[in-house]
């Protein structure tokens, strides 16, 4: 088995074939795809499983309610491929995906291959990814990872070499499970291709798990717990795996901060006070440092003057 594709899905009724069948229509026929029916209270499961009948390479897993992570947990412990891919199961893939990413790996010697996608949202589309080819080591990767202009944090996108993952887990607790883990596999990686030419389609609807990330006023006090934990635990492990690199990690953490005490203040949130006053004491603490980095953009260097 050349490729598992996984894909978790609750509550997509509406939305699941679409993403089923651009799986099954990709011109690569190499592979299996789980799906991981977590909890559905629709008929997103009873949908799956009409399509296993009707295809042996679709194994659905039918488990209770978790977070995401544990999803994907799910179809990464039984997944056979040489190649893992993820899909999100309200996305769709142009027919040649897996082919592109398995085509530019091999072509490459690489253990990650990252296309580009067309992200949706509010009847708006948005490209995300450069149309050029590169080729990587896991410190330069990391670092296009944290600017997200070549290409974004979510495993969609993206083949990995499975003994990647072997030894990694997503989290099973918290909303935010990509930002946990993606660094820690590129980090894993001798070399990372990225081609950001369209092969994946993004919506993101009021219903996404990842629509706070874009919507402002959908931030809450535990979306900034979960984010702030995770962006904490990332700049430690990045310190210390990658200690040459040690203010562009923490100039990342403070980059973050300060994008979010900007729309704690700018749209007046309630509830994340405690949030706004902790991350404004410290960007206040390294305020030089943060001002002077070498990578600051010019509207951070300004909200850093004007809120810290």
């Amino acid at each position: 088995m050349k490729i598992s594709v996984i894909m978790l899905t609750y509550n997509r009724g509406k939305l699941v074939s679409r993403a089923i069948e651009s799986i099954l229509n990709q011109t690569f026929r190499d592979f299996e795809f789980i799906i991981v029916d977590n909890g559905s209270t629709d008929l997103s499961g009873v949908i799956a499983d009409s399509y296993a009948a009707k295809d042996s390479r679709i194994r659905v897993i039918h488990r209770e309610r978790g977070n995401i992570g544990s999803g994907r947990n799910t179809g990464l412990d039984i997944a056979n491929g040489e190649w893992i891919a993820f899909v999100d199961d309200d996305d769709w893939c142009e027919p040649d995906f897996l082919e592109f990413l398995i085509d530019l790996a091999m072509e490459n010697n690489a253990d990650i291959a990252i296309c580009g996608a067309e992200k949706e949202e509010n009847g708006r589309h948005s490209l995300i990814g450069i149309e050029e080819k590169v080729v990587l080591n896991a410190e330069e990767a990391i670092i296009e990872l944290m600017w997200r202009k070549r290409f974004n944090n979510g495993f969609p996108t993206k083949l990995f070499k499975s003994s990647l993952l072997s030894e990694l887990r997503f989290p099973e607790t918290g909303l935010y499970d990509d930002i946990h883990l993606m660094y820690k596999a590129i980090a894993a990686a001798n070399s990372i291709v990225s081609y950001g030419i369209v092969k994946y389609h993004v919506y993101r609807h009021e219903g996404n798990n990842s629509a706070a990330t874009s919507q402002d006023r959908m931030i809450t006090s535990q979306y900034l717990c979960d984010y702030r934990a995770a962006y904490r635990e990332r700049t430690i492990w990045l310190c210390e795996r990658f200690p040459s690199n040690t203010y562009y990690w923490c100039y990342f953490e403070w980059s973050f901060m300060i994008s979010m005490v900007n729309k704690i203040i700018k749209n007046d949130l309630t509830g994340c006070t405690i949030h706004l006053n902790e991350m404004q004491q410290e960007l206040s603490r390294h305020r030089e440092k943060f001002i002077n980095a070498p990578w600051i953009l010019e509207y951070e260097r300004e909200w850093v003057c004007k809120y810290a």
